[in-house]
């Protein structure tokens, strides 16, 4: 059974997102302003209820609400979680 590893190293989610394919994104229609809103991993093609963002925007959103990913490293399984 493969088992979940969670990080807050910006360095290894870059890697492990771009290693899988994705990309860093928003739920559309989410946020304002400066808060990009909900954030997700877009793997893929892109999903039409998401929106890509920098990898800039979303760790500034990423440290802003003190989120740590949760991901497997055999699969694409993430989730963002409270620190």
């Amino acid at each position: 059974m493969a088992s979940a590893h969670k990080t807050t190293d910006p360095g290894e989610i870059r890697s492990w997102v771009e290693a899988n394919g994705g990309r860093p994104a928003r739920v559309r229609g989410t946020g304002g302003g400066r808060d990009p809103g909900v954030l997700r991993i877009d793997f893929d093609e892109p999903d039409p209820s998401l929106e890509e963002i920098s990898w800039t925007d979303w760790f500034d959103s990423f440290e802003r609400n003190d989120l740590a990913l949760l991901h497997s490293d055999d699969s694409r399984f993430n989730k963002l979680v409270q620190r």
